[in-house]
Order: structure tokens, then C-alpha cells, then sequence
């Protein structure tokens, strides 16, 4: 089946399902919005992404939980009044706001993007409803179990190489793909026939993938991001398959000896590499925005890796760049971002949330290929190496392993006498 097919039947599909649900009895138009497991279709040019959602209720009023398979994305900040219901989440600066009428919730979901442009998007949600794609237990005709080389490309003809590495249990499939930059995090889905269907919500990806599998034994489908974005894709089996080494792709320009900054923080006090508090110290540097679901992997873990060695003579700095390129607009989103995730290292606004225009702020680096992008630097401020892309924990055994190397390399970097 061509991908364009396969969009419009999933569409169609969509669809049906939509006026089925109008044509149910109705549920009383009341204020009390139910509890329990709900599903929610956001529409796209490609169809409908849709991902589960558990409502509850504890001592502070209601909460939220979007589902992506394995993982839950607890909603920070959720307001319910009367019939309106909003889902905020202020470290991405995004939100859900929807109105109940007794049957359903529908609403736009409110992405902001760069330069401060709000993306919205319709969706309508349901409740006591569990399934994801298809609502009976459908046959699945292929296993798509295992690694798959894949190559992705945009509508001007760009190709981008990843790893699909997916797990099946009947026709439910979970997995992810990596690419050089990042990991594409927690997909969740189903095996229809011979399609694959998967899809994220996370509070800023909105992904849905689509594929079938061909007699050639190839997947062909489509790649679709919020409203914005559209990629082809292919996949073939390849347990052998491999991206380029991330500690090979960022790199000091010739001419170059040293890594430096210097950039305020939320407070705009500047902050220096040169500054005594790094003196003798290993300091990790990673380059990073609010706006970045990879970069808030990465953030988590940091988080709590300094509190634990902070006082072995370890700091890391953030330096964020942002979707705004006015300072105190960018500064407050930044504030939003080390509250909610319980960021104690420093966080300095180093510019605007555009590659080209972040290399221009670093410019002994070769490129900024990804955010983030870690940087790390010895005791005696020397460059020892430099990751691109964060290998989060949608990766599975790829982030245990990433971890563990992670942890061995700083903590030898940390061994090393104070000058």
C-alpha cells in the first residue's frame, strides 16, 4: 500500500469512529468530569494521533496522566472549572484546554514554537475507552519485532538515517526510533493486518507513524510531527545496523585549543567558564532548550546526578536556547523549566533556539547538530570529549549503557587530582 493510501484509510478510519461516538446515547451534559481512562485523538494532516489519558482525582483536585506504552507523562498543572478542563505544561510552555459536554471533551491543544508562534491543534477526547488505534483486538499479520535500519526523508528530498527497534506482543507494539541527534522517545501502537501504527504525546511531541510491510519484507510509511512536519520513511531488518559514533560529530575547529563561554543567567548576571566557582572543578556543559523533550531526559538525569556529586567537585551548566530571542521572555521560561524539574545546577540564556544561530554564540565548535549536546571539560578545563544527542530512557538497554559509560567516564574525570 502506498503511504498516501495508508494516511487516507487511517483518516477514514478515524473518522468513522468519530461519528459512531455521535451517534451513542448521550451522557448527561454535566460539570463532573469523569475519572478513569480516556482516549484522546488529536487531528493532523495525516490522520488522527491518538494516545491514552488517565484522569484521577487526590487531596489537590484532579490529575492527569498522558500513556505512551510504558510510559506515564504526569501532568504538572491541571485546572478544572466548571465544564473547562486545561492541562498546562509550564516547563514546555504548552497546554490542553478542552470543554466537557457530557459525552466528550474537545478543545485545541496549544504548542509554542520558534519565535514565540502558537501551533493549535484540535483534539476531542473520550472516556472508558482503552484502546489506542483500532477498538477490537485486531489480527496482526506481521511481526515486527527487532532492529530496522531505517532512513527517513523530508519533503525537499533530505535523508536521515535511524534505528527502529521495536518489541511485539500480539498486534500491540511499543519502541522507538535513534538517530544521530536524539532518540524519537516512547511510541506506543499496534500491528493492524500488515501496518504499523504507532504514536507519542509527551507534552510537546505529538508523533504519528504509519508503515506497511511489503513482500519485499521493507516498511513504507509515513512520519508525521504536530501539523508542521512530514517525512517518508523505510525500514529493512539489520541487526547489525549503526549510526555515526556521538562523540564524533562535535568538535573544536581548528585554530581552537579550548572551550569558553560567557552568558548571563535568569537573573542576567554574566557567568564565565573563567569564573572561580569552576576552578579545578569538572564541568559538564550542555546545550539545551525548555522546548526539547531529549533535552528534558538529559535535565532529569543531570539533575539528580550533581546532587550526588556535586560535592566531589563536579558543576554542570545549562545553556539554554530558547524559542523567544527577547531576554526576560526567555528568562522566565527558563525559571519554569529548573522549577518543575528540580534543577539546582546553573542555567545561563545563551541564545535563540535555531542551530545555525547557536553555532554563532559557540565559535570554536565545528556545527550545533543537536540539542542537547553535552560538553565535557577535565579539572584542568581542557576539553576531553563531546556528545551529541542524549540516548534517553525510551532507548531501553541503549540508556543503561549509556549511563553506566556516562557515570564511569565523569567519575575517572572526578578521580583526577584538583590542580
Amino acid at each position: 500500500m502506498k503511504p498516501g493510501t495508508l494516511r487516507g484509510c487511517m483518516t477514514v478510519l478515524a473518522g468513522t469512529l468519530l461519528l459512531n461516538a455521535c451517534g451513542e446515547s448521550e451522557r448527561p451534559a454535566v460539570a463532573d468530569i469523569p475519572t478513569g481512562q480516556w482516549r484522546v485523538e488529536f487531528a493532523v494532516p495525516g490522520g488522527m494521533v491518538p494516545v491514552g489519558l488517565e484522569l484521577g482525582m487526590d487531596d489537590n483536585g484532579m490529575t492527569a496522566t498522558f500513556i505512551n506504552g510504558s510510559e506515564r507523562v504526569d501532568v504538572p498543572t491541571v485546572t478544572q472549572s466548571g465544564r473547562s478542563l486545561t492541562l498546562a505544561f509550564p516547563a514546555f510552555n504548552n497546554r490542553l484546554e478542552g470543554e466537557w459536554d457530557g459525552r466528550s471533551l474537545s478543545g485545541n491543544l496549544t504548542i509554542i514554537r520558534r519565535g514565540g508562534e502558537l501551533q493549535s491543534i484540535p483534539f476531542r477526547a473520550r472516556p472508558g475507552v482503552e484502546y489506542r488505534f483500532v477498538p477490537a483486538q485486531a489480527s496482526a499479520e506481521a511481526n515486527l519485532e527487532g532492529r530496522w535500519r531505517v532512513t527517513f526523508t523530508d519533503e525537499d528530498g533530505v535523508e536521515t538515517p535511524a534505528i527502529g527497534e521495536f518489541s511485539q506482543q500480539g498486534n500491540q507494539v511499543q519502541g522507538t526510533f535513534l538517530t544521530e541527534t536524539g532518540d524519537y522517545r516512547f511510541l506506543a501502537g499496534e500491528v493492524v493486518g500488515r501496518q504499523m501504527l504507532l504514536s507519542t504525546f509527551d507534552g510537546a511531541h505529538l508523533f504519528l507513524f504509519s508503515a506497511e510491510l511489503g513482500g519485499n519484507q521493507q516498511l513504507t510509511g509515513d512520519f508525521w510531527s504536530s501539523v508542521h512536519w512530514h517525512e517518508t520513511w523505510t525500514g529493512v531488518r539489520d541487526d547489525d545496523a549503526q549510526l555515526a559514533d556521538a562523540y564524533s560529530m562535535t568538535f573544536l575547529k581548528p585554530g581552537y585549543d579550548a572551550f569558553t563561554f560567557r552568558f548571563p543567567d535568569t537573573d542576567g548576571n554574566m557567568v564565565s567558564l573563567d569564573d572561580e566557582r569552576f576552578e579545578g572543578k569538572v564541568v559538564l556543559v550542555t546545550l539545551a532548550g525548555t522546548w526539547c523533550p531529549n533535552c528534558h531526559d538529559e535535565a532529569r538525569f543531570l539533575a539528580e546526578y550533581y546532587r550526588q556529586r556535586f560535592g566531589d567537585g563536579l558543576e554542570v551548566v545549562g545553556l539554554m536556547y530558547e524559542h523567544f530571542e527577547d531576554f526576560e521572555t526567555a528568562a522566565e521560561q527558563v525559571r519554569r523549566f529548573r522549577a518543575e524539574l528540580g534543577i539546582e545546577y546553573t542555567l545561563l540564556v545563551a541564545g535563540y533556539s535555531d542551530k545555525q544561530k547557536a553555532a554563532e554564540t559557540l565559535p570554536m565548535l565545528n556545527r550545533v547538530l543537536a540539542f542537547p549536546t553535552t560538553i565535557f571539560l577535565g579539572r584542568d578545563g581542557k576539553l576531553r570529549r563531546i556528545h551529541t544527542g542524549f540516548t534517553g530512557p525510551g532507548t531501553g538497554e541503549h540508556y543503561a549503557r549509556f549511563i553506566a559509560q556516562f557515570k564511569d567516564f565523569v567519575g575517572s574525570l572526578l578521580a583526577e587530582p584538583p590542580l
